[in-house]
């Protein structure tokens, strides 16, 4: 089944028939793989598959958008742009990430600084609502709260079907330029002046340890004397250490983290020149190393580890976003509390448009992105997740927000404190008025 117009009739059909039958409908995504690192429940398979919606539908280079079904993933959509010139504004950084994944959570790359996060570049959406009506929502029409209230609501408002988004023209390369830092105050101040470098294309950053910290800047460029390949045997993230300059074809640039997963495949010893050889190229990805790791957690081979050593683990799987005055002292806390590095660090700019309210950034203050992912051990027990919680009583300290893909240990007045009560119970009552999808706290805190 090829046409949207097909896949939506069926879904019709398949709605109308499990009603007949007495059940609830229960739509979800069968997916192989997820971007997802908090545990829940388990729940059973759903009767409707929205799987099959995972078509590029359109290219339109005059009006520079895209056209897509949600389940498209980001590699494929990139790929259809490409072939017209074009790429999607803002591109996630792992192959596996999903469109419509990307705006029911918060997607994010080095051009949001420019574009904001995925959902500020998105101008349609075809949502499958909890009472079973698909609907379109644009920013000005009369579903204009639920294209609003979409973004972070991990599916308890509904299902993205088809999504419209803008794309930017695309040159063949990127020329990528390293600068180096060893002062935090230093550091940010060029973060903010690139903001307003209207010659930039990209801008992220790694910190490698406290007096060492590379901010790296990117062009669209339409020749390059030579390119260098990071999916096989070279490792991009030690390039920033290693050089000043660089050049990398379009693509290669769009996926130069998925290949090592950041720098996360080394807890599966694929950084070591063998295991690479060993993976092949194929398998250098992403979506290897989640089910390597989905399979250790199953297993436990870790914990037992762990317990062995007389360690105890504690998961610190997170990216929040920080107002830019406040960068450094929230770095100053990671080294001094969390520990974890490197750290990556993305700096966003949201632009002019609707507000999101289950994602309020303020659009008149840009944020840095921190993303900081491993298991931190100790010899003392803690309570699970104490660090966690740290992390997240800091981020509000400091007027920032966190993203809920992976463990969030608020209590429900903090939550709902950040995520917009009011405008989400709107939005239930609306367009989900039985529940049939869940309750955001419900689902991203205590993993129902």
């Amino acid at each position: 089944m090829n046409g949207y117009a097909a896949k939506t009739e069926w879904l019709r059909t398949e709605w109308d028939a499990a009603r007949a039958a007495g059940q609830a409908p229960r739509p979800g995504l069968a997916k192989a793989t997820s971007n997802l690192f908090r545990d829940r429940i388990a729940r059973a398979a759903p009767r409707i598959d929205l799987s099959r919606f995972n078509a590029v539908l359109a290219v339109d280079t005059e009006q520079g958008t895209v056209e897509a079904e949600g389940m498209t993933t980001f590699v494929d959509l990139a790929d259809a742009t490409l072939a017209h010139g074009t790429v999607p504004q803002v591109v996630p950084q792992l192959k596996s990430i999903t469109l419509g994944g990307a705006l029911a959570g918060v997607g994010i790359e080095a051009s949001s600084f420019r574009y904001g996060l995925v959902h500020d570049t998105v101008t349609e959406i075809d949502v499958l609502t909890g009472d079973g009506r698909v609907l379109t929502c644009t920013p000005d029409n009369e579903h204009r709260d639920l294209f609003q209230g979409f973004p972070n609501s991990y599916g308890t408002l509904g299902y993205a079907l088809r999504v419209k988004a803008r794309t930017t023209p695309a040159k063949p390369y990127i020329a990528v330029e390293h600068h180096h830092h060893a002062e935090p105050s230093a550091y940010f101040a060029a973060i903010a002046r690139a903001l307003d470098d209207a010659t930039l294309d990209f801008v992220d950053g790694v910190i490698f340890a406290r007096g060492e910290m590379v901010l790296t800047l990117a062009r669209f460029a339409d020749t390059a004397p030579y390119t260098r390949d990071y999916t096989y045997e070279r490792i991009y993230y030690r390039s920033l250490r290693e050089t000043d300059a660089d050049f990398l074809t379009v693509r290669d640039y769009l996926w130069r983290w998925d290949t090592d997963w950041f720098w996360c495949s080394r807890n599966v010893g694929a950084q070591h020149p063998f295991v690479r050889r060993l993976l092949g190229r194929d398998r250098l990805n992403s979506i290897t190393y989640q089910k390597l790791m989905r399979w250790s957690a199953r297993w436990r081979i870790a914990a037992t580890v762990d317990r062995l050593r007389g360690l105890h683990a504690e998961a610190v799987i997170q990216d929040v976003d920080i107002p830019l005055p406040r960068a450094a002292e929230f770095l100053a806390f990671l080294h001094d509390v969390v520990g974890i590095l490197p750290i990556w660090v993305c700096p966003i700019r949201t632009a002019r448009g609707p507000t999101f309210p289950l994602y309020p950034l303020a659009r008149d203050t840009p944020h840095v992105n921190f993303g900081f992912w491993d298991t931190v051990r100790t010899r003392d027990a803690r309570p699970p997740g104490a660090l966690n919680r740290r992390i997240e009583q800091e981020v509000r300290a400091l007027g920032g927000i966190k993203s809920l893909y992976s463990d969030a240990y608020f209590t429900e007045n903090e939550f709902w404190e950040t995520y917009d009560r009011g405008a989400y119970d709107a939005l239930k009552r609306r367009y989900d008025p039985a529940g049939a999808l869940g309750d955001l706290y419900a689902k991203c805190v205590l993993r129902h």
